[in-house]
């Protein structure tokens, strides 16, 4: 009874601490639609025509498999050859990240432009549908065919709200969410504002490119030695595998425990240094 009082206690504390931190209830459903949506961000965003979060799966799956059964025929090892398929498997999503990433650091350079040419079309007297339509011409040649097909599709239909939405979806950019949707607020409730937000908001992403490209020019050589570093234990465990005799220790139930072991610290390490060299990402809120 001396010991149940105090957990009792103790757990009506924790409860009371608990409370004072509500949370939006998140079904699980909610919660898979926003990590799908984010796949589908940074596909859009890595600029890979034709390729879909289902078709990115279905490529990481088929690269797991396909690894696992060469390294299988080579080493005729269960637990490195695991190990080697899950690293395969998730080579795609890598390659498309990184993709993505250079593409958002070419794009944060040509964003300021793109805001600076719809400026100087409002202030000629161009219609943002016109202003718009130019830049399949005149923009930067990253974003010339988003708006080309924006352009095609505001001649076919003259429904100018629904082609910014489908210009938005075909960016899937941040920084054109905000630019969309300014623009829509202008095309609704006009007013003489327009000039002045475009100009700030050319000043601001100005700075911000340039302080991000300071930032990622200092921590690009400590992230490439923690990947180094991360590596450098699996480069090892290739070299071995030439050997034949070193890989029947891999065989045994204390070699398997070793390899699950190092895989796991070696994706914790590489999470926890992806966290810490991370610069923040700006989500889209404006969808």
């Amino acid at each position: 009874m001396s010991v149940i009082f105090p957990l009792m206690f103790g757990a009506g504390l924790f409860c009371v601490w608990w409370s004072c931190w509500p949370q939006s209830p998140k079904t699980g459903s909610a919660a898979r639609r926003s990590r799908r949506e984010q796949l589908d961000d940074v596909i859009v965003q890595s600029g890979i025509n034709g390729l879909t979060s289902g078709k990115l799966i279905w490529i990481a799956a088929s690269t797991g498999v396909f690894a696992f059964i060469v390294v299988m025929l080579i080493t005729a090892v269960p637990a490195i050859a695991l190990a080697i398929a899950g690293f395969a498997a998730y080579s795609p999503f890598a390659v498309v990240n990184s993709r993505a990433r250079r593409r958002r650091a070419a794009l944060r350079e040509v964003w300021p432009d793109v805001v600076d040419h719809i400026s100087s079309a409002v202030r000629a007297g161009l219609a943002l549908p016109e202003s718009l339509s130019q830049l399949s011409v005149r923009g930067p040649e990253e974003l010339r065919p988003a708006f080309a097909e924006f352009a095609h599709d505001y001649q076919g239909s003259g429904r100018f709200h629904e082609c910014l939405d489908a210009l938005k979806v075909r960016l899937g950019d941040p920084v054109a969410d905000r630019l969309i949707e300014s623009l829509r607020i202008a095309r609704e409730v006009g007013g003489t504002d327009l000039g002045k937000l475009l100009r700030t908001l050319s000043t601001f992403l100005r700075d911000d490119a340039r302080t991000r490209a300071e930032l990622e020019a200092r921590q690009s050589w400590t992230v490439n030695a923690a990947r180094l570093a991360v590596a450098a234990p699996w480069i090892v465990l290739a070299m071995l595998a030439t050997r034949g005799g070193s890989l029947a220790a891999y065989r045994e139930p204390a070699g398997v425990m070793v390899l699950a072991v190092g895989t796991a610290i070696t994706f914790v390490a590489y999470q926890v240094m992806r966290r810490i060299g991370r610069l923040p990402v700006e989500e889209r809120v404006m969808r």
